[in-house]
C-alpha cells in the first residue's frame, strides 16, 4: 500500500540573486505557463535565490508495508526458515515475521516486482519485475534479482536488456542444488529462458506460447525438466544443451480446459495440475499423459496448487473460495471457506506447524489449518489507493480508494479496526479535528460522512458530478471545504461535532479542475491549487475569492498539501512536467517537508523548501520578480 525510497534533495543556485521590491515574489514556470507565489513580509530583505537551502538532519527508513499483491499475481508467498514470511507488493519485498510484529524489506528493485521464487537452501531468493521509467524518462529493463533473505544483499542481476516488458514467472531447479533458474518474459512470445544464475549467463531460452503463461517450475527430480502451463497449454520442456524440446500435455478423452492455471509436484514426482474447470490432473512422472482425474474438485477454477510436507494436497478454488485436502490418494479429507470478505484464493503454502498460509485476489494474506477458519494476518487494498488522512488524536489512519473500500488503520497493529464497502470509489478522505468523523469524497460528485466508531453513515451529499478530489475540515472543526474537478470548492457549515452540514460558500474561480486545498490557522482563508498550476485565495466564510495578496501573504496554514506555493516550491525536480509532484505534506514541527512524485519517491527536505532545485531549467525555470 505504501512505499518509501529515501532520497536527500541537493540546493545550489540556479540564477543569479535579484534585488526584491516591495512587492516582491517568485515567479515558476511550468510547461511555460507562469505560477507566482508571493513571499510573505519578513522574507522580503532576506530572501536571495542562490541561497542554499539545508539538508534535513533526519533520513526515511521504510517502516511498514501494508497489503499484499495477491490480485493479478500467484505463487507468491512462502514461509522461510527465519519464521517470517515473503511476498511482495509495489516494488517492495517484504520478509514478515508475524509473531513477532516485525517486518524487513528487500528494496533493490526499481518497479513492480511480479514473480517470486525461493531457491532450496531455502535463503536465495529471485525476484522479477516489470519495465520502469526513469526520472528522466528512460526506460528502466525488466530483470530479475537474486538475494540473500538474511542479509537483504542483492547477490546477482539476472537478463537485463534480455526480458521483454515484465518478468512474470521465475523458479530455481530443485535436483542439482538449485544450480538453474528458468523465467518467463511478458514477450508476445512468451520467452522462457534458463540460466546459470550464479554466472549471470542464459543457458537457454524458446518461445513459450502465444498465450498468457501462468506458471513455470523445474520438475523436483530431473534439473532438465521444466513446466509451463497457462491458457491453452501445458507444455514439459526438456532442456539439453542449450536446447529446450517441447512436449504437449495430452489431455486425449478428458475435458481441455481453457487455462490451466497452475501445477504442483507430488512425493512420486507426478504432475499435478489445476486448471480453470475446477479439475485435478495427475500426470505420471516424466510423462505427458493423464495417470489420474479429480474431475470438478473445485466450482471454477483452481489458482494454486500446495503439496504438504507429509505429502496431501491442498487444493484452492477461485470462484468458491474453498480449500479442499486431499490424501496421497486424491479423496478428499477436509474442506473450508475463505470469507467472502477476503475474496478467492490465489496462492497457497505451508506455514508453521501445520498451518497454511492463503493469499487471495483481495490483497490479504490469511492464515489457518483445517478445519477451522481462516484469519487474515495482512490486509490491503485491491485498486489504486487515493484518499489518506491521519487521525488528529490518535495512532490511526483512514485510506480509500479505487476498490470502493474504506479502512480505518490502527498503526500499532497494523490491521484495519474497521473496513466498509461504500457505493463509490473513493478519491480523498479527511477527519474531523475531534476525530469523531471521518468524510469520505467519491469519484462521481457524492461526498460523505462516517462516524469512526460505529462506521456509520452520518451525512451523505453530492456536489456535481465530476471527482472530489479533496475533503478538508478546518482546524476549528466549523467548516469542511470540497474541492472538486468540476473546478469548484464548496464550503459546509459543520455543527453538532461533525454530524450536520449546510453549504455556506461556493469558490468560483479556478479554470480547471482543483487539486490541492490547505486551511488557514485561524479557519479564516483556504488556499487551492488547480490542474492548470493556478495558486488560488479564499474567504472561507462565503467562498469569496481574495485577489489581494496583501492579505494573504502572511497568513500561516494550519497544513502544507498544496504542491505549489512559496514555501514548497524547491520540491520540484528538474525537468518537471506540472504533473510530477503528487503531493506534499508538513510535518508537525514544521521542520520537514515530504513530497511524494510520480517515479514512487517520497522525497525529504527542510521546511520551507524555498529555493530552487539543481538544473531546473528544462520544463522549470525560476524568475524572481521585482
Amino acid at each position: 500500500m505504501f512505499l518509501c525510497k529515501a532520497s536527500e534533495p541537493s540546493y545550489l543556485p540556479v540564477l543569479s540573486p535579484s534585488p526584491v521590491s516591495e512587492d516582491g515574489y517568485v515567479r515558476m514556470f511550468l510547461r511555460g505557463r507562469p505560477v507566482t507565489m508571493h513571499m510573505p513580509d519578513q522574507k522580503r530583505d532576506s530572501y536571495r535565490l542562490d541561497h542554499k537551502g539545508t539538508l534535513p538532519e533526519h533520513k526515511l527508513k521504510l517502516q511498514w508495508v501494508y497489503g499484499y499483491r495477491g490480485r493479478d499475481c500467484r505463487s507468491n508467498l512462502y514461509l522461510l526458515p527465519t519464521g517470517e514470511i515473503v511476498y511482495f507488493n509495489a516494488s517492495v519485498v517484504v520478509l514478515y515475521n508475524v509473531e513477532e510484529q516485525q517486518q524487513r524489506h528487500y528494496l533493490g528493485h526499481n518497479d513492480d516486482v511480479k514473480c517470486l521464487g525461493i531457491h532450496p537452501d531455502m535463503v536465495t531468493i529471485a525476484t522479477g519485475q516489470v519495465a520502469g521509467t526513469s526520472k528522466d524518462g528512460k526506460m528502466l529493463p525488466p530483470h530479475v534479482r537474486v538475494w540473500d533473505s538474511v542479509s537483504l544483499n542483492t547477490l546477482h542481476v539476472i537478463g537485463m536488456g534480455v526480458f521483454d516488458r515484465a518478468v512474470t514467472c521465475v523458479a530455481f531447479s530443485k535436483s542439482n542444488g538449485g544450480a538453474h533458474l528458468c523465467a518467463v518474459d511478458d514477450a508476445n512470445d512468451h520467452i522462457l529462458s534458463v540460466w546459470n544464475w550464479q554466472k549471470e549467463k542464459q543457458l537457454a531460452d524458446v518461445k513459450c506460447s502465444n498465450d498468457s503463461v501462468l506458471a513455470a517450475a523445474f520438475h523436483p527430480m530431473d534439473a532438465n525438466l521444466i513446466v509451463t502451463c497457462g491458457k491453452s497449454h501445458l507444455n514439459f520442456w526438456t532442456m539439453d544443451g542449450n536446447t529446450l524440446t517441447k512436449r504437449q500435455g495430452l489431455f486425449e478423452k478428458n475435458e481441455k480446459p481453457k487455462y490451466v492455471l497452475c501445477v504442483a509436484f507430488a512425493e512420486n514426482g507426478d504432475a499435478i495440475t489445476g486448471d480453470s474447470s475446477g479439475n485435478i490432473y495427475v500426470w505420471a512422472k516424466g510423462g505427458n499423459r493423464i495417470s489420474q482425474v479429480v474431475a470438478k474438485a473445485h466450482e471454477g477454477g483452481i489458482f494454486s496448487l500446495c503439496v504438504l510436507k507429509d505429502g496431501t494436497l491442498v487444493s484452492g478454488g477461485g470462484k468458491d473460495r474453498r480449500m479442499v485436502l486431499w490424501d496421497h490418494d486424491y479423496n478428499k479429507q477436509s474442506e473450508m471457506e475463505v470469507p467472502e470478505a477476503f475474496g478467492p484464493v490465489r496462492a497457497v503454502t505451508e506455514g508453521k506447524q501445520g498451518e497454511l498460509l492463503v493469499g487471495t485476489t483481495k490483497n490479504t494474506v490469511l492464515t489457518g489449518s483445517f478445519p477451522e477458519t481462516l484469519n487474515p494476518i495482512v490486509q490491503g487494498h485491491t485498486d489504486e489507493l487515493w484518499g489518506l488522512d491521519i487521525h488528529p488524536s490518535m495512532e490511526q489512519f483512514v485510506t480509500c480508494g479505487q476498490d470502493k473500500q474504506v479502512h480505518l488503520w490502527d498503526t500499532n497493529s497494523h490491521q484495519p479496526l474497521w473496513s466498509k464497502t461504500t457505493e463509490d470509489p473513493g478519491r480523498s478522505a479527511g477527519f474531523h479535528p475531534s476525530g469523531a468523523v471521518l468524510a469520505v469524497g467519491t469519484m462521481t460528485g457524492r461526498w460523505l460522512v462516517l462516524d469512526t466508531d460505529t462506521q456509520d453513515l452520518v451525512y451523505m451529499h453530492t456536489d456535481g458530478n465530476e471527482i472530489i478530489s479533496n475533503v478538508k475540515y478546518s482546524p476549528d472543526g466549523n467548516f469542511l471545504a470540497v474541492g472538486s474537478h468540476d473546478n469548484f470548492v464548496y464550503i459546509y457549515a459543520v455543527t453538532e461535532n461533525g454530524k450536520k452540514y449546510s453549504r455556506v460558500g461556493k469558490c468560483t474561480g479556478h479554470s480547471s479542475f482543483v487539486t490541492h486545498l490547505d486551511w488557514s490557522v485561524d479557519s479564516q482563508y483556504i488556499v487551492t491549487n488547480s490542474g492548470d498550476y493556478e495558486i488560488l485565495f479564499w474567504e472561507a466564510s462565503s467562498g469569496k475569492h481574495v485577489t489581494s495578496m496583501d492579505l494573504v501573504r502572511n497568513v500561516e496554514w494550519a497544513t502544507s498539501t498544496c504542491v505549489l506555493g512559496f514555501s514548497v516550491f524547491g520540491v520540484w525536480p528538474d525537468g518537471a512536467d506540472g504533473t510530477d509532484i503528487n503531493a506534499v505534506c508538513r510535518s508537525h514541527d514544521s521542520s520537514l517537508l515530504a513530497s511524494a512524485d510520480d517515479f514512487g519517491k517520497v522525497h525529504l527536505f527542510s521546511n520551507p523548501c524555498s529555493q530552487p532545485r539543481v538544473r531546473l531549467l528544462s520544463f522549470t525555470s525560476y524568475m524572481l520578480l521585482y
